[in-house]
């Protein structure tokens, strides 16, 4: 009977192990400091001036109703920024590597 305990202490000390090893970006966005990313309602040039330029812009997305405002997309290396025509909705962070758990990318 003991060895069967030991056995399964063993195993969950394993499963520890591992999971301290990834970092969860979750856990790495809550450790960050929030004014190293844009603020809901900042203009683009405000982001821009304070930013620098995006990495990359991507096409603008929505905006073919009334209903569904056009949302760009600008990727700096730590974080991406959403703007609701010209205003800051969100920013997310980036995953930093490989190792680091978040969202599964969306399916296309």
């Amino acid at each position: 009977m003991k060895l069967r305990h030991l056995a399964v202490l063993l195993a969950l000390s394993g499963l520890a192990a591992t999971a301290s090893a990834e970092t969860l970006l979750v856990q790495r966005v809550q450790q960050e400091n929030a004014a190293a990313m844009p603020k809901r309602g900042m203009t683009m040039a405000e982001v821009q001036a304070r930013f620098g330029a995006p990495a990359e812009r991507l096409d603008p997305r929505g905006g073919q109703k009334r209903a569904w405002p056009t949302i760009n997309r600008w990727n700096y290396p730590a974080f991406t920024v959403y703007f609701e025509k010209n205003r800051v909705v969100d920013a997310v962070a980036n995953k930093a590597g490989a190792d680091e758990v978040g969202p599964k990318p969306a399916v296309r």
